[in-house]
């Protein structure tokens, strides 16, 4: 079993990102406890939880988990001017950036048959561009359009898009995407 700390600024991030570490863990038969550390707040908060963690592990107050996920979007920043903004990483604990550029809900966009198998209806992927709440804005576009009213804005389907995704197909969509895959893979 491998406890697996998640550290995400949403629940968009949240539902997404945890349906993908429990995936990934299940293909290469790894047990793990997840556990949902931070998932509102932004990138702020996510930072300032982490460190928080971190010095909880430092006296002694928490017990290391075998992996930590910390996960924020990009905003067209990219990897690694978004990685350094969370400063030097301990060495002593396994970090997997998870760094959707630029907006989490992206991912959910980018296997149109795996959007139409949970919706009935599929999608195309969406190019890449740096506008705020675009993606958002896409994917409850793209399921009002196969005939379904979102509740919570699409994220409510997070869960079984990703599940029915071709990781592989998705990853080579999206190089943010590929990034986190390959890390996570790497380190269960």
């Amino acid at each position: 079993m491998r406890d697996v700390a998640l550290f995400v600024e949403d629940a968009a991030q949240q539902k997404t990102m945890a349906a993908l570490v429990e995936r990934v863990a299940r293909e290469k038969d790894v047990e793990v406890n997840l556990s949902i550390l931070n998932s509102v707040g932004g990138r702020g908060k996510v930072e300032t939880q982490f460190k928080s963690f971190l010095r909880d592990i430092e006296r002694g107050i928490l017990a290391k988990p075998d992996l930590v996920v910390l996960g924020t979007d990009g905003n067209c920043k990219g990897h690694t001017q978004r990685a350094k903004d969370f400063g030097e990483l301990p060495d002593y604990i396994p970090v997997v950036m998870a760094i959707p550029d630029p907006h989490i809900e992206r991912w959910l966009l980018l296997d149109g048959a795996a959007f139409k198998a949970v919706l009935g209806q599929g999608c195309q992927a969406p190019d890449r561009k740096c506008e705020r709440d675009r993606y958002k804005q896409i994917l409850v576009r793209e399921i009002r359009a196969a005939g379904i009213r979102p509740s919570l804005g699409g994220i409510e389907f997070a869960e079984e898009i990703v599940e029915q995704m071709d990781l592989e197909r998705a990853a080579g969509a999206d190089p943010s995407l590929k990034s986190f895959l390959d890390d996570l893979t790497r380190h269960l």
